[in-house]
């Protein structure tokens, strides 16, 4: 009897899905997808980097698309805090804006995360079957726009932004800045390069005295 109990035992505990810290194998996959791309990650790579079975990641996570768009949103919930901080940051426009500069700087350059920045050229050229996937990307790089344009017009608001600013072009500017840095990151500019760029940047904020 106690042999059939323990043998009972023994089956049901083969039975038994292995545990795993969801919020670990996501950061797994978000660095992975950092790292690759959407298209450049497989599934295979995908199971072997967060450390389950494929059992477990259809059961978890429903398919690789699905699991994308919650990483996409785990990194940028995490670049959420410091873009917010430095963008809302209580001082005037220009200094917000050069602090953020620098702080995305200082972000795509770090040494215990890929280089660059997960968003900034994601999934710009797809098959049609991945067009959700693409448009999910570029919301969020138009977000990431229309903030620093409602920084701006506050700017204009406070009296530290002149009335005559084009708004929506000096925020598609340092948009346009912050994404060429991203790139720069990615092929191997250094901290100190971009932070250079930084600098060359803020030359083009309205009422900026010439060199």
């Amino acid at each position: 009897m106690m042999a059939m109990e323990a043998a009972g035992q023994v089956r049901r505990g083969r039975g038994r899905p292995k545990t795993f810290d969801r919020s670990v194998v996501l950061d797994r996959a978000m660095k992975l997808f950092w790292e690759r791309g959407y298209i450049g990650t497989s599934f295979d790579d995908l199971i072997g980097a967060m450390g389950i079975s494929p059992s477990s990641f259809y059961n978890t996570f429903g398919s690789k698309e699905r699991l994308y768009h919650e990483a996409a949103e785990a990194y940028m919930e995490q670049s959420r805090k410091w873009f917010a901080a430095e963008l809302e940051a209580p001082t005037d426009t220009k200094t917000a804006f050069h602090q953020l500069l620098i702080k995305g700087a200082q972000e795509i350059t770090r040494d215990d995360q890929p280089a660059g920045c997960m968003i900034s050229l994601a999934c710009i050229q797809v098959p049609p079957a991945l067009e959700p996937v693409r448009q999910m990307m570029a919301g969020y790089r138009c977000g990431a726009e229309a903030a620093m344009a409602e920084r701006i017009q506050r700017g204009i608001k406070e009296g530290d932004v002149p009335d005559s600013t084009n708004v929506q072009a000096l925020a598609a500017f340092y948009s346009a800045l912050s994404r060429g840095m991203a790139v720069l990151a990615r092929d191997g500019a250094t901290r100190d390069r971009l932070l250079e760029i930084v600098e060359i940047g803020m030359r083009a904020w309205p009422g900026a005295p010439p060199d």
